[in-house]
């Protein structure tokens, strides 16, 4: 089931020396049960320490990220871990796909991570076929027993997506998914994005640079100067 998930005045700077850099200034933002939002902005406008925040990575200054109304950010460490493993699905632009891995064992490791070697054990051959639909559903059925090095950039990224979806999150978090793709491929990426939010009703964050990218979203805010303002597209 989707969750809606809300951040309220955030604040993050960092410091360079002894210079304080403010990076968001109070950012106020939310993603309606189901719904995509693509967030854009200058490169160094915050917006991955923004979806950072909202998943966890990272911590604010000041301010509240709340998902269905009920505060998260200020939770205990084990049991921000469990959001991590369990709430969110995360997709990055470089993948993190582990190289030693199949393409099958990658996707197969936040079930891993989350039931422990004992209890995965017990659980393996299901995990195994869980995995393996994953990787049907985003078109790599037949890519199973592959190594990262012997996927295109675009296969890389479908695998990663399969991993994300592979905990049953209900919020989906990508920090510029296309961004190392061409065109085609980057396309490709987002159509299979857009299909798995109507399909599982996921909530879906979205950063990315490209208008391109955004505008296929249900809806679009621009990061400025740390704040979040209505898309203007002149301004990108």
């Amino acid at each position: 089931m989707a969750s809606h998930i809300a951040a309220v005045g955030l604040r993050k700077s960092y410091w360079k020396g002894p210079n304080e850099v403010p990076v968001l200034r109070g950012v106020d933002l939310e993603a309606e049960r189901g719904e995509m939002v693509a967030v854009v902005g200058a490169s160094g406008s915050g917006k991955s320490t923004l979806l950072h925040i909202l998943g966890l990575l990272d911590a604010p200054d000041a301010g509240t990220v709340l998902v269905d109304s009920q505060r998260i950010d200020n939770r205990p460490e084990r049991h921000r871990d469990s959001m991590r493993n369990h709430l969110f699905g995360f997709i990055f632009q470089f993948y993190h796909l582990l190289p030693e891995l199949t393409a099958l064992e990658n996707v197969m490791m936040p079930s891993l991570i989350r039931h422990g070697a004992w209890s995965y054990w017990k659980e393996r051959r299901r995990i195994r076929h869980e995995a393996a639909e994953l990787m049907q559903r985003v078109g790599l059925g037949h890519r199973l027993d592959h190594c990262p090095t012997e996927l295109s950039g675009g296969e890389m990224q479908r695998t990663a997506i399969a991993r994300a979806l592979a905990g049953r999150p209900s919020i989906l978090l990508a920090d510029e998914p296309t961004g190392n793709l061409d065109a085609a491929s980057g396309q490709g990426v987002l159509d299979l994005l857009r299909d798995l939010n109507r399909e599982r009703e996921l909530t879906m964050m979205l950063v990315t640079h490209d208008p391109h990218i955004a505008q296929q979203a249900d809806r679009v805010v621009r990061l400025a100067e740390g704040r979040i303002e209505e898309w203007v597209p002149a301004l990108l």
